[in-house]
């Protein structure tokens, strides 16, 4: 449900209270009984290859400026989890991608996120850095600059796009075993 425009209408007057029903306090309106619903956010991204080399950019923003992720952001509303894949490619790293597969579900509940990881190439071997990308390399497997990576989860993806390299068919991934996404990567 969209909350009332509070332009038309009355005022709301927002308290936290478990509503009917409901097992969670919530931010829930005096005046008509709208229930403000926070909920995880989905993020979408990829693991794009390309001749065997993977497509890595180099953060501009925060969180964790400066290190290595993988295309990646969050979900606009009317579209795809593949279109927005797609379209986090476009604006991190200029690149055209074709998505393969569903790699990987992860959860990430200290930052309330679901993230959906696809595999992907490289429409064509042309990309530049995006308005949130300082620079955007390929690297070959040995060269990934692993102590500079953003998030655990680029980790999880980066790994479990290799063991299932090759494989046409496959189940997704979801976190590793122990890897709650509860802690941030040392800085």
């Amino acid at each position: 449900m969209i909350p009332p425009d509070p332009g038309k209408g009355p005022s709301h007057d927002f308290h936290l209270t478990v509503p009917d029903g409901d097992d969670h306090e919530r931010l829930v309106c005096r005046t008509c009984g709208f229930v403000n619903y926070v909920n995880p956010k989905i993020v979408v991204g990829s693991v794009v290859t390309h001749q065997g080399r993977f497509l890595l950019a180099r953060r501009a923003i925060d969180p964790r400026l400066g290190f290595w992720t993988l295309p990646a952001g969050f979900m606009e509303v009317g579209e795809t989890v593949a279109d927005g894949a797609r379209r986090e490619a476009r604006e991190e790293a200029n690149a055209e991608i074709v998505i393969d597969a569903l790699l990987a579900v992860y959860s990430i509940p200290r930052i309330s996120q679901v993230q959906l990881m696809h595999r992907a190439t490289l429409a064509r071997p042309d990309f530049s850095p995006g308005a949130e990308s300082l620079e955007v390399r390929l690297f070959a497997w040995d060269e990934i600059p692993w102590g500079e990576i953003a998030f655990p989860s680029v980790v999880w993806a980066l790994n479990h796009w290799r063991q299932v390299e090759g494989q046409a068919v496959f189940v997704p991934f979801t976190n590793p075993p122990g890897e709650t996404g509860d802690r941030p990567l040392a800085p």
